[in-house]
This record gives C-alpha cells, sequence and structure tokens, in this order.
C-alpha cells in the first residue's frame, strides 16, 4: 500500500489563501463574504471479465467567493487564482447588480464552531492501481464462483481524498480532510432472455472498514442467481416489506419534504405537519454529524455553523426542519448547521441520516404473513414530494406463509408516503454503514399493479 500525503500543511495554506480572497473582498466593498476551497485527488480501476476497462486518476481544486452587499449577493468560481484583487472586485461588483434577498447573509457570529472534533475521516493508506485491480478481480471471481451465476458486468474499485476549506469576514476559519474507499460489482444469472443481474458495494472512509472483496462478490452472485426465473402476480393490496438497500429510499424522501428550501416554498406534503404525528409511535429518525468515521461527517456545516445531533422525528412526531441560515430567517427560525454549499448559496440537508431500529426481526415480519411482497429493488422516480404520490417499479421476492417462495420482477409499487410513513414498521436489524441507514421496513396495505 502506498501512503496518501498528509496534507494538513497545505490545508493550512489553502486557509491563508481563502483568508486572503475574504479581505480582498471586504476591500472591494463587500459587506460581508466567504470562500469555500474543496481539493480533490482520486483514482480507480473497472474490471471486466478479468480484464481491465478503464483506468482513471484525477486532481482538482476549484475556490468559490461568495459577497454580499446590502441584501445582493454574487458568486463566482475558479480552479486557482492568480489575482485575488481582481476575483474580488469582480464578485463585488456582480453583487451590485444583482436582485435582494432579504433573507440571504452569513451565519450569525454566535453560532460559528469553535474547537473542531477529530472525527477520524481521513486515513493515510491508498492503494495502488494493481491492488485496487486486484481486489476488483477477486470481487469479480467470486461473483462468478456462485451457481447460476453466468456472467460478469463488471467490478470497480477506487479511493479518493479531498480537503474542505472555509473562511469567512464574520471570523470563521477551518478545515478538515477525508478519505473514501469504495468496491462494487454487477453479476448476471441465467441464460437468454432469463437473465438477472445483481450487486453489491461498500464504501467506508477507511479501508480497514471496508467489507471484503469476496463478501462483496460473494454477495452479489448469490442476488443475482436468487432472482432467476422470476414470476408476476395478480394486482392487489399486500404488505411490503423493503430490504435495507431500498428502504434507505425512504429516509431520504423523508429527508426532502423537510428540506427548509421545500418547506419555504411550499413544495412539501408535510409542509403544515410540523409537531404533528407522521410516523407510528416509537419511530425515531435522527441526523448525526459528527460519527466516527462517518460517511457524511464533519466537524462543521457550509457556513462553518457548529452541529449537534438532531432528532428528525422522535416517538413518530416531526420535531424540526433541515435549516440553513436562510431558510431558518424565511421560516422565522434558526439554523441549525445543516447547510451545504450548493451553486452561489447554500441548501440544507442532511449528514448521516438514520432511521432507527424497531423491536420485531425481519424473520418475525414475514413470519406473520400469509403473503407479502418483499422488495430488493426499485426502479424510476415516481416520487411526488409536493403531494406524497409514490410509484415505482420493482422487484424482488413474494412470501408465502412466513417464507421468501419465488422470485418476482415487473411489479409497480404504489401508495402515498403520508399513508406509508404512518404505517411503516423498522425492524432490528439496524446496520449504520452509510451516509443513509434504515433496517428493513414492513408497510401494511401498499398497491401492487402486476398481470
Amino acid at each position: 500500500m502506498n501512503q496518501i500525503n498528509d496534507n494538513s500543511s497545505d490545508l493550512a495554506a489553502l486557509q491563508d489563501r481563502a483568508a486572503a480572497l475574504v479581505e480582498a473582498a471586504l476591500q472591494a466593498g463587500a459587506d460581508a463574504c466567504d470562500t469555500v476551497v474543496a481539493t480533490s485527488r482520486s483514482t480507480g480501476i473497472d474490471v471486466r471479465e478479468g480484464s481491465v476497462e478503464e483506468t482513471d486518476s484525477s486532481e482538482n481544486s476549484a475556490f468559490s467567493l461568495r459577497a454580499f452587499v446590502g441584501s445582493c449577493s454574487a458568486s463566482v468560481s475558479a480552479n486557482r487564482v492568480d489575482d485575488t484583487k481582481a476575483l474580488a472586485n469582480r464578485v463585488v461588483a456582480m453583487a451590485k447588480v444583482s436582485p435582494a434577498d432579504a433573507h440571504g447573509g452569513l451565519a450569525d457570529p454566535d453560532l460559528l464552531a469553535t474547537g473542531f472534533r477529530d472525527l477520524d475521516l481521513f486515513d493515510s493508506h491508498s492503494l495502488s492501481m494493481d491492488a485496487m485491480g486486484d481486489l476488483a478481480r477477486t470481487c469479480e471471481q467470486e461473483a462468478l464462483s456462485v451457481d447460476g451465476v453466468t456472467k460478469s458486468s463488471g467490478a470497480s474499485c477506487a479511493c479518493s481524498v479531498g480537503g474542505t476549506v472555509l473562511a469567512t469576514s464574520n471570523g470563521f476559519v477551518g478545515s478538515y480532510r477525508a478519505t473514501r474507499f469504495s468496491l462494487s460489482v454487477s453479476a448476471v444469472a441465467g441464460d437468454g432472455t432469463s437473465m438477472e443481474r445483481d450487486y453489491d458495494f461498500d464504501s467506508q472512509r477507511h479501508f480497514s472498514d471496508l467489507r471484503s472483496a469476496k463478501d462483496i462478490g460473494g454477495r452479489a452472485g448469490k442476488r443475482a442467481a436468487e432472482r432467476v426465473n422470476p414470476r408476476q402476480v395478480k394486482t392487489q393490496t399486500a404488505t411490503v416489506i423493503f430490504d435495507p438497500r431500498v428502504s434507505r429510499g425512504l429516509v431520504s424522501h423523508l429527508a426532502g419534504a423537510v428540506s427548509g428550501t421545500s418547506i419555504a416554498r411550499k413544495t412539501s406534503f408535510l409542509r403544515d405537519d410540523l409537531g404533528q404525528l407522521v410516523f407510528g409511535r416509537g419511530v425515531a429518525i435522527i441526523d448525526e454529524p459528527h460519527i466516527l468515521r462517518g460517511s457524511a461527517s464533519r466537524p462543521f456545516d457550509a457556513e462553518g455553523v457548529a452541529q449537534d445531533d438532531l432528532r428528525l422525528v422522535d416517538d413518530g412526531e416531526l420535531q424540526t426542519w433541515l435549516l440553513d441560515s436562510a431558510t431558518g430567517r424565511e421560516l422565522g427560525m434558526r439554523t441549525n448547521g445543516r447547510a451545504n454549499r450548493a451553486g452561489s448559496g447554500t441548501s440544507p440537508g442532511a449528514t448521516n441520516l438514520t432511521l432507527l431500529a424497531g423491536q420485531r426481526s425481519p424473520q418475525d415480519m414475514m413470519g406473520n404473513l400469509k403473503t407479502g411482497f418483499y422488495v430488493t429493488e426499485l426502479i424510476g422516480q415516481g416520487v411526488d414530494l409536493v403531494t406524497g404520490d409514490y410509484s415505482r417499479g420493482a422487484s424482488g421476492f413474494w412470501i408465502e406463509e412466513g417464507e421468501l417462495a419465488f422470485p418476482v420482477s415487473e411489479i409497480t409499487i404504489a401508495g402515498n408516503l403520508r399513508d406509508m410513513f404512518a404505517r411503516l414498521e423498522p425492524a432490528n436489524d439496524l446496520d449504520k454503514r452509510y451516509g443513509t441507514n434504515a433496517p428493513t421496513v414492513a408497510i401494511e396495505g401498499m398497491t401492487l399493479a402486476g398481470r
């Protein structure tokens, strides 16, 4: 293994450059401003049938300077900054002729983070291209060794390191580094028109936390083989059980519906439900920005605001919105440190978002069903967060007498997220490995459109 260079000295230099940009914008006439510097370096390899299909190596850096003149603002970006004065003059001139935004501006100084936590997001080891190729081949070979698997759709391995620097005119300067390692494979089982595909992957901050290539390949092959010769079922109403791979999507839909942007624009079906019972009693959803080695962890948000754990849902009741400073002001609330950088400004979003585990096991959930549908894959984007309407193509397995009976495909599952959330029951098999996490989930009374 090769060492990833410890770029803490590089980040210190970038902090100085970011602070210089802020000072230049103030001298050019800005009332307030901030600078974000993002750097990244990544390598990756794609393998198919044992041969290298593609390799990739990239290195990028970007400077973004945002300036406020009164209630007007503008932003400029550049890959390098040779003339800070010229860039500052340009963004201030743009801000002076931009439309006013009564809710814009930097975060309140008393909310800014200090004493940043070490979240262990940086791993000093990376993989050579040869080592990544070996991992991808091992992953693919393990998938191909599963009975019934006939070919591979390819395996990939990648590693990256990035740095983020933020400096603001109201006194914040901070930076952090993070790495990521990923491994994936897609396997095909069956022949001719009866071929079925499935996959597996993992992505972690530290290489030592990544699941083994044999485990990932074996699971992908097994999943593909189990899907061969699927059937259709008749149109009906049934209990649908979502595998954790797809139940995470339900949590993502909630995050979109409780974004301060959606609430302010009145484009969320939950816009009038703050403090109301949205899920069943006992259901809790929490956002945790400071999980050690967490996939979406960070020591401060995109405005430099300190972050605490946030219970979006507690005992079934919707507790708060995801807010940055602008949406907080528009809604008469205070930011809760969920700002993400978005274009010329910020927008609110979640960090490590988790639907907490319930009491029953997935086996207990299925054991009580005479018939039902266990979903392992969803297709399409048929979710309307304005109305809550939900309709997506699905495949998985039919449940009979509490057991998985046969594979099923070409099914559409439909409902409304409001009703689905109210009937949602989480199982006890939560695995918090990703940025969005959920256990197996059961929802009664969904509509299945089949033959």
